[in-house]
């Protein structure tokens, strides 16, 4: 028996995520503002791939998903074709998002192999992509308004973390992001308990900043 130790569901999407991130920098290559793009990559992918995934997709294609809405958001934004007058950044990405979720369907459809029969309880034939709810309805809205909320207090944490001291981060993660209780906060990291009350009230201040100039922005 191999002791090689198997790749953890994380280590995978972590290699999905190099992968997708090469694929897209190379076709912005001649973009002069691709270190921009790569920033949004880094910030949108994980809502992008969750609401995609959480929708029916395979994680494969969701990371497709992720690669042709970005890009798409890319080249609008080149051609100036996002009015944020006709709407908010976030109905924008969630349309594209949306659309791209919807093609993904289109392809699997078209595959013979993933659309074998199966039967329900009345012995009808049904295909399993038939099964999957359609991208186009209101629960997509409501699951990308959720991990919207998830993925804004997530970059902001990212933004955090460069704003304060590593120990104050560190202390507020387990505190409060965690769940721990004052006394293992203070056992495990070898503070005390006021350091606790103040790296929370000093990090939660900065990261509610943090995510009112986000929402502010993208909204």
């Amino acid at each position: 028996m191999s002791d090689k130790v198997k790749p953890s569901g994380d280590d995978h999407l972590k290699g999905a995520y190099e992968r997708t991130r090469k694929s897209l920098i190379a076709r912005l290559e001649n973009w002069e503002d691709r270190k921009t793009w790569e920033e949004f990559y880094q910030t949108y992918w994980r809502l992008i791939y969750s609401v995609a995934v959480k929708a029916g997709l395979r994680p494969e294609e969701a990371m497709d998903v992720v690669q042709e809405t970005i890009l798409g958001i890319a080249k609008q934004s080149k051609e100036n074709r996002y009015d944020p007058n006709a709407g908010s950044f976030k109905s924008w990405l969630l349309n594209m998002t949306r659309w791209r979720i919807g093609d993904q369907f289109r392809k699997r459809r078209k595959d013979t192999a993933m659309a074998r029969p199966d039967f329900d309880e009345d012995g009808r034939s049904e295909s399993i992509v038939e099964r999957v709810e359609d991208p186009q309805t209101g629960h997509l809205d409501r699951m990308w308004d959720a991990e919207w909320a998830r993925n804004l207090t997530q970059a902001a944490l990212e933004k955090v973390k460069r704003k304060v001291s590593v120990k104050q981060f560190q202390i507020f993660d387990c505190y409060v992001v965690k769940g721990w209780d004052t006394e293992r906060v203070a056992r495990e990291l070898g503070v005390s308990i006021t350091q606790v009350y103040l790296a929370k009230h000093r990090v939660g201040g900065v990261l509610k900043k943090e995510i009112a100039e986000l929402e502010q922005r993208l909204l």
